[in-house]
């Protein structure tokens, strides 16, 4: 399977998902015995714990989430993917920027997930071009 493809295939569910909290659209691209790091010190396990994960983080979101994700870069079955999103968190905007590197198995669903971001309180857009 193309990686690249892959890793646009991830990030399209993930900008229409993320916003509508659909966390069976998004567990669906993980493989069952996938790695989800949401950072180096939260590791999820598992399809079942992607699930837990993003349960937990959509109970904090209290309105609408807008999302951009940019072309991925890819290097053999791996591939990096920035993002950006503005969500509510108890009626406040925050932002988080921030990059995953996924790997994919050979079905084509992510056998490891590790995400590094930042979040600041406020909605900023993406700087111009970057998710162009």
């Amino acid at each position: 399977m193309d990686t690249r493809e892959l890793a646009r295939r991830w990030a399209a569910t993930w900008t229409d998902a993320w916003p509508l909290r659909d966390v069976e659209a998004i567990a669906a691209l993980q493989s069952e015995d996938g790695d989800h790091w949401a950072s180096m010190f939260r590791p999820y396990r598992g399809r079942s714990g992607l699930r837990v994960y993003l349960k937990e983080c959509f109970a904090e979101e209290t309105g609408p989430a807008e999302v951009w994700f940019a072309e991925p870069r890819v290097d053999g079955d791996a591939a990096a993917v920035e993002y950006w999103a503005v969500i509510h968190v108890k009626g406040q905007a925050t932002t988080i920027s921030g990059c995953t590197l996924l790997r994919f198995d050979d079905a084509g669903l992510v056998a490891e997930a590790r995400d590094y971001s930042h979040v600041t309180e406020g909605r900023h857009l993406p700087p111009p071009g970057l998710f162009e």
